[in-house]
């Protein structure tokens, strides 16, 4: 060893311990891995030096009769316990942070806090000779007493080592724990922090969450459930019911075909038949818009199929007063503005439809002298493109079709297949004139639907521009040189 670290070591050792600190520090954005290397470097060189000047820190410190060098060499096997413990606890870090990642680190935090202790007691024992025997017996007592007056501390703690060892769910994931949900921002030792959708900050201690119903919604990943409850009247069979139900989950293009959305019956009693929809989303941000259509079209579908939310009885017979098709008329925002009679006149001319699911009702093109109403099913509406052709959309009850060849006797360049069996009614063309004339609301109605129609299918036939990637000089040169 160089002289200087033999004849000074009690100045060298706290020297170099100095120095392992400042390098720690300013080599903060190197590898990790270089940092433990040299950690443990200068570990090596403290503990030669010290057994090289004859201090071993399994062993009372030397030089009893000089008191200054008996305390400084004291001190440094102290230094030496805590400095191993400190090297080892990195050491573990580096390994675990390999294998669980960073959600390992409150596991890696209790495991230090044991190995320092250990190496607390060690010193005790081997340093400064104390009886071992007494200090663990009267630790023990003081842990006891502790332990009762932190029960429930103590409990959150290991609740949160368990769940960062089995990592029931991670940071960014949303869960829901006894009915409270929300997105994981943070994991201590004492709780789980969880952003809930209303922008509110929900505190879950990690006691609550391992022993509590727990539901990660974000596994398996980009798989989000989204689920609707309905009422309806026991006094309704239940096959036509799902049925409808069945086809409002098929008018939902946002919901994923795998797993396949779904309707089943949770609950059945005196005042009513629960129904539950339930599908899948690939983004969590997509549900509240999700389960409000889904409200919407289920209540559609199940008007269409006669079948109304509210058991009131004089509903129902308002209802059962009027025909299919002039209901139709009725619950139809494009001619609200007509009066009864008038409605009831047009009633007369509507001829019923029905059509099997694949069945076209518009080709590409095709020019229709009817308007359509949709009484019953679900519609795709498809545009060609080069590439293939793209869904626009999908048309559940009261809505329309063929206004283009109503207004203008021109055909619209989309397709119009079932997606389900269903029932239309057709409104002459000439019968419809009539109305048209009287009221102008209607025709301007209609102009505004084809309008919208037409911005949308324009929107997405326009094709994305495709960007060419970005290519540094050495390879726009390589490129020249090819050609060339």
């Amino acid at each position: 060893m160089p002289a200087l670290l033999t004849a000074h070591p009690l100045f060298v050792a706290p020297v170099l311990l100095l120095l392992d600190l400042a390098l720690w520090r300013l080599l903060a954005e190197q590898p990790h891995g270089w940092r433990v290397a040299l950690r443990l470097g200068f570990f090596l060189l403290f503990s030669l030096l010290l057994f090289n000047a004859g201090i071993s820190p399994l062993q009372k410190a030397p030089w009893p009769e000089d008191l200054p060098s008996h305390l400084v060499a004291t001190a440094l096997q102290i230094l030496w316990w805590l400095f191993g413990a400190r090297c080892l606890t990195v050491l573990i870090g580096a390994l675990l942070l390999q294998r669980v990642g960073h959600a390992g680190r409150l596991l890696q935090e209790v495991i230090g806090a044991l190995i320092f202790l250990a190496a607390i007691i060690a010193a005790a024992g081997y340093a400064l000779d104390l009886p071992v025997k007494g200090l663990l017996a009267t630790s023990g007592v003081v842990a006891i007493v502790l332990g009762l007056a932190l029960q429930s501390t103590l409990s959150d703690v290991f609740s949160g080592i368990i769940l960062n060892t089995t990592k029931p769910y991670q940071l960014d994931d949303w869960i829901s724990i006894d009915g409270t949900e929300g997105k994981v921002v943070e994991i201590d030792w004492r709780s789980t922090y969880l952003q809930t959708a209303q922008g509110s900050l929900a505190v879950i201690p990690n006691s609550l969450a391992a022993k509590a119903k727990l539901l990660n919604l974000s596994r398996p990943a980009n798989l989000y459930g989204v689920s609707v409850v309905l009422e309806i009247s026991p006094l309704v069979r239940p096959r036509p019911v799902i049925e409808a139900l069945e086809r409002a989950l098929r008018g939902c293009r946002t919901l994923l075909p795998n797993p396949a959305p779904s309707v089943s019956i949770r609950k059945a009693g005196g005042s009513g038949v629960e129904y539950e929809m339930s599908g899948y989303v690939a983004a969590m941000g997509e549900k509240r818009e999700v389960r409000n259509q889904l409200h919407d079209l289920a209540f559609r579908h199940l008007q269409a199929a006669g079948i109304s939310l509210l058991s009131v009885p004089e509903v129902q017979a308002a209802h059962a007063l009027l025909s299919r098709a002039r209901r139709l008329l009725g619950e139809s925002p494009l001619f609200a503005a007509l009066n009864d009679e008038e409605k009831d006149a047009l009633a007369e001319h509507m001829r019923p439809q029905a059509f099997k699911a694949g069945e076209v009702l518009l080709e590409v093109g095709e020019v229709s002298d009817d308007l359509l109403i949709l009484e019953s099913g679900v519609v795709s509406v498809t545009l060609p493109r080069e590439d293939g052709s793209v869904e626009a959309g999908r048309m559940g009850p009261g809505e329309v079709i063929g206004e283009a060849g109503v207004l203008s006797h021109s055909g619209w360049q989309a397709r119009f297949a079932a997606l389900s069996d269903g029932r239309l009614y057709r409104i002459d063309g000439q019968a419809l004139q009539p109305c048209l004339e009287a009221s102008q609301e209607i025709a301007e109605a209609m102009a505004r639907l084809l309008d919208y129609r037409q911005q949308a299918s324009a929107a997405l036939l326009v094709e994305t521009p495709v960007h060419a990637p970005r290519r540094g000089l050495l390879q726009w040169l390589s490129g020249l040189r090819r050609h060339s």
